[in-house]
């Protein structure tokens, strides 16, 4: 267990937080992966008789060969680094320290491997799964609400492309099942109106009739919940996406972030304009969304290697 940080050690990162949170808006599971880096980072300099504000170039060298040497991935060194030069453009400007001592570190480069894709009727296997409760003449009354809850999921999952947290976020007033549409709470708290599919329109009507009165606590404005009648968690979420994709699809990775790659991916095969599916997204750039673009190309040249004579 490593030693608790000098206070002023947490009251600087303290500070970093709220400019994260309050200034730049960025999303909490973004801030809290900042503070965890930050924090590891202030542990090590502390070992060395050094701290946040003290830190030379050499000192911050060291800490990421040591991430190297412990087997973390390039793709949280390179996060990592990410952090750090955040940190101290904010503490120079904000008058922590006098000297950046991370203009000159390196980031190490990362292979940008394309997203796992389903394929259409996977896609549909999976949304579709758990419709069937598992005794259909006597079905118990928390399985069957559970399985109209997991069906709702997977809808707003694949049909709009949602992340995870933004699922998990969804309240009541959120939700418009009459004109097909919630409002969604995304990355840096901005919001966005997205589409739902008839599909995931008449999932979530039948979770909200027979479903969700059996599940939510009292009072809750959430929309999903888990057996304990807690909200319905991001972990919950991604648990019970795997515990379907390993049923449905042995030998496959399904994750949450699989279905969004999915709608992404069906849309522009589809033909939708790549503007449209950034906006439904809620990309920032379109150069995040452009990676989609990859993915149908490499189906289109593979289809054609299958079917063509001369391929």
């Amino acid at each position: 267990m490593s030693d608790p940080l000098p206070q002023a050690e947490l009251d600087l990162l303290d500070a970093f937080e709220d400019h994260l949170a309050l200034e730049r808006r960025l999303s909490n599971n973004t801030v809290a992966a900042y503070r965890r880096d930050l924090t590891q980072l202030a542990t090590f300099l502390a070992r060395n008789r050094s701290s946040l504000a003290r830190a030379p170039y050499p000192l911050l060298r060291r800490f990421l060969a040591q991430q190297h040497t412990l087997g973390y991935a390039r793709a949280t060194i390179a996060r990592r680094v990410g952090a750090i030069r955040t940190f101290y453009r904010w503490a120079r400007a904000s008058g922590h320290v006098r000297e950046d001592p991370s203009l000159l570190l390196g980031r190490p480069k990362v292979v940008n491997r394309l997203p796992t894709v389903l394929r259409p009727a996977e896609a549909a296997t999976l949304a579709e799964a758990p419709v069937e409760p598992a005794e259909p003449h006597d079905p118990d009354p928390l399985e069957h609400a559970i399985a109209l809850r997991d069906r709702a999921v997977l809808e707003l999952l694949y049909g709009s492309g949602l992340r995870v947290g933004e699922v998990a976020g969804l309240t009541l007033d959120r939700v418009h099942v009459r004109s097909r549409r919630v409002l969604v709470l995304g990355k840096g708290a901005k919001e966005r109106d997205v589409p739902i599919s008839e599909y995931a329109a008449d999932a979530l009507d039948a979770y909200l009739r027979e479903g969700r009165p059996r599940m939510a606590s009292e009072g809750s404005r959430h929309l999903f919940f888990n057996r304990r009648r807690k909200p319905f968690s991001e972990r919950d979420i991604r648990s019970m996406v795997q515990r379907y994709g390993a049923t449905l699809l042995p030998g496959r990775r399904v994750t949450p972030h699989t279905l969004r790659h999915s709608f992404a991916t069906h849309l522009l095969e589809g033909g939708a304009d790549i503007r449209a599916v950034q906006e439904l997204l809620g990309h920032a750039s379109v150069a995040t969304t452009q990676r989609y673009t990859h993915v149908s190309r490499r189906r289109l040249f593979d289809a054609y290697g299958r079917a063509h004579p001369r391929a």
